[in-house]
C-alpha cells in the first residue's frame, strides 16, 4: 500500500492555506496542515501516510494528532488485522462547526466569563476601579447574553440553523417590523 496520498494542486492549496491559518486559530502550522489533509481525505489515514504525505516527522504528526483529538476534530480508528491506528476528521459539517464552537467557548469564552464574575465580587476601592467594574459588568452582561443565545443555536437542527443563516440581515427587518407594531420606533 502506498504511504502517501497524492496531493493535487487544488488539495495542497488547501493544505497550505489552514496551516497559514493554524495560528489565528490558535493552532500550529503542522496541526492546521494535518487537520486539512484529515478532513480532505476520502478515507482515514494512519500516522504514516500523514508524515509522507505533509512531509512531517512521525513524532510531528503525533503531537498535531493528540492536539486534534483534544480538540475532538479527529478520531482514532482501527482496522480489523491492521495493528496501526487510522484517523479521520468529522463528517459531518455541522458537527464540525458545533465541535469548534463548543471547544472555543470552553478555552476563551468560559474563562474570561470566570474572570469577570470574580472582577464583578470584589469591592471597587477607587473612581477609576468602579469605573472600570462598570465596564466589566457590559462586558460581562453581553458576553453572558451571547452565550444563552448561542446554547440555543446550539440546540437547533442543522436544517433550521442553515434556514436561520440564510434568512442574514432579513432577521434585522422582522425585528424592525415587530418594533414598529408595538410603537418602539
Amino acid at each position: 500500500m502506498n504511504d502517501k496520498m497524492e496531493l493535487t494542486p487544488l488539495t495542497e492549496r488547501f493544505v497550505l492555506h489552514f496551516g497559514e491559518m493554524g495560528s489565528r486559530w490558535g493552532v500550529n502550522r503542522t496541526v492546521g496542515q494535518i487537520y486539512a489533509l484529515l478532513f480532505i481525505a476520502p478515507e482515514p489515514l494512519n500516522a504514516d501516510e500523514i508524515a509522507e504525505t505533509l512531509g512531517f516527522s512521525r513524532s510531528n504528526v503525533s503531537m498535531g494528532m493528540k492536539e486534534l483529538m483534544s480538540w475532538r476534530l479527529a478520531r482514532l480508528l482501527h482496522r480489523p488485522g491492521d495493528r496501526r491506528e487510522y484517523f479521520e476528521a468529522p463528517k459531518d459539517i455541522w458537527e464540525i462547526f458545533r465541535t469548534l464552537a463548543e471547544e472555543k467557548r470552553k478555552r476563551e469564552i468560559e474563562p474570561t466569563l470566570s474572570m469577570l464574575r470574580d472582577a464583578l465580587l470584589e469591592i471597587p476601592q477607587t473612581d477609576n476601579e468602579r469605573h472600570a467594574q462598570a465596564r466589566m459588568r457590559e462586558m460581562h452582561e453581553l458576553i453572558e447574553m451571547a452565550t444563552v443565545w448561542f446554547d440555543e443555536v446550539q440546540r437547533l437542527s442543522p436544517e433550521t440553523l442553515e434556514g436561520l443563516m440564510r434568512l442574514g440581515a432579513k432577521v434585522q427587518k422582522v425585528l424592525g417590523f415587530t418594533d414598529k407594531l408595538r410603537g418602539k420606533d
